[in-house]
């Protein structure tokens, strides 16, 4: 029975490197290569030599669209004339409307409301009259839902972001390609996890060809689906998901996926989303790259690596559909991570010249209040604000505490892991 009709995800057959290959051979003249890069911030930073493979650069913007071409490559000629269904938040959609586009499969996309408005242009775009897209349902399991029912109801097959042998030996094409455009094996692998399809595709196909690569899985600290997979043997769900990271924030991996993942044994890193949000804005600001979170995680975890000086570490970057409009909340991010941003509630003295003694006595000369929301009331001797500090370096965080225990005001700091910071980030 085939796997497009059959079987359960248990009873899902395995992949192989010649399944890689053979995707590859359906890619060739659809897909063209990405570019095998260096960088020399990276190299720099770490002392290896580190190259980016740039999947951002890809029609789609990411590697999706290798897994689902090779999916709807390998339909029936009935499943072809009932058309496909996919839901997404984006990457995926797109990947599908691409590869429908290109195989004259027609397709219908699911996409939430809270999708942005650029990601779905992009999708119709790249589906043109193959795609019909469906913006329905408030979250992505409302979208995926919809899918589903539309594909019991007509017969249209379900087109898996990543949990199915089809998309994951499309996905595992992209290491083979990088080792080809080397001309030998890497030292290191560097590759973004969320639903496991990347990985285990280029798990497959490493552990046959080039089994001493050491392989590393970069997953968000928020979102770490495949290693609690992997410590419960078995995929669970995750209680709480951290969304930031949107290509990577899967609340529950593959079946599939984790088994190829247990199975090889790859090393599972996890990253905190302040420092992705820094590389990317190393990535915009120095390399000239645009890079959506998920397509920072490989090289955002680069620095909490044990590289050996020159060894050849290939990272993949793996999209780069982000929206411009997310890029303060990018900055907002990187500057708390990196200890230059701060919140604090201030119990201003309701009299004149308060503000003025705390802009002379407690913030230091290079300090920038980014922020200032106050509440007067008529009935009190004092008021609150929320004050936001950027400070010139992280270094001068102690100062300006000690300058604030000093001060007249009662002042509070918010921890970033207090509750109020989900109404500031």
């Amino acid at each position: 029975m085939s796997p497009l009709d059959g079987p359960g995800p248990a009873a899902v057959p395995d992949v192989t490197a010649a399944d890689v290959e053979r995707a590859a051979a359906a890619l060739r003249g659809v897909v063209d290569p990405t570019p095998l890069e260096r960088s020399s911030r990276l190299s720099e930073l770490t002392g290896a030599q580190v190259l980016l493979k740039r999947e951002d650069l890809q029609p789609t913007r990411s590697y999706k669209g290798r897994g689902a071409y090779t999916f709807i490559s390998r339909l029936s000629e009935a499943q072809r004339a009932a058309g496909v269904v996919c839901a997404s938040a984006g990457n995926h959609a797109q990947g599908v409307a691409f590869a429908c586009a290109r195989s004259g499969v027609r397709a219908r996309i699911y996409l939430p409301r809270t999708t942005p408005r650029q990601k779905r242009d992009r999708v119709a775009a790249l589906g043109g009259e193959h795609a019909e897209v469906f913006v329905q349902g408030d979250t992505y399991d409302d979208a995926a839902a919809l899918a589903a029912a539309h594909a019991e109801a007509t017969g249209a097959t379900l087109v898996p972001a990543f949990d199915h042998p089809y998309t994951v030996a499309g996905q595992g094409t992209v290491l083979a390609e990088a080792v080809a455009q080397l001309g030998r094996p890497p030292d290191v692998v560097v590759v973004p996890v969320g639903g496991g399809g990347l990985i285990a595709g280029n798990l497959v196909w490493l552990a046959e060809h080039a089994p001493s690569v050491r392989v590393v899985g970069v997953e968000p600290a928020g979102a770490a689906g495949m290693s609690a997979a992997v410590a419960a043997g078995g995929p669970v769900d995750l209680d709480d998901l951290e969304g930031f990271v949107d290509g990577a924030a899967v609340r529950r991996v593959g079946t599939l996926t984790h088994r190829i993942v247990a199975r090889c044994g790859p090393e599972l890193v996890t990253v905190p989303e302040g420092q992705v949000c820094v590389e990317m804005l190393d990535l915009y600001q120095v390399d000239g790259i645009v890079a959506e979170p998920a397509g920072a995680l490989a090289t955002a975890v680069l620095p909490l690596l044990d590289l050996s000086a020159g060894a050849t570490v290939v990272c993949v970057l793996s999209g780069g559909n982000n929206d411009v409009s997310r890029y303060a909340e990018v900055v907002e991010r990187a500057l708390v991570h990196t200890g230059r941003k701060h919140y604090f509630l201030v119990e201003f003295p309701q009299e004149p010249g308060a503000l003025r003694r705390f802009l002379d006595e407690v913030l230091g000369p290079d300090d920038d209040i980014t922020l200032f929301e106050y509440v007067k009331r008529n009935n009190r001797e004092t008021g609150p604000a929320l004050v936001g500090i950027e400070l010139g370096r992280a270094d001068d965080l102690d100062p300006l505490l000690d300058r604030m225990r000093k001060a007249p005001p009662r002042i509070e700091q918010i921890p970033p892991d207090s509750p109020l910071f989900r109404f500031l980030l």
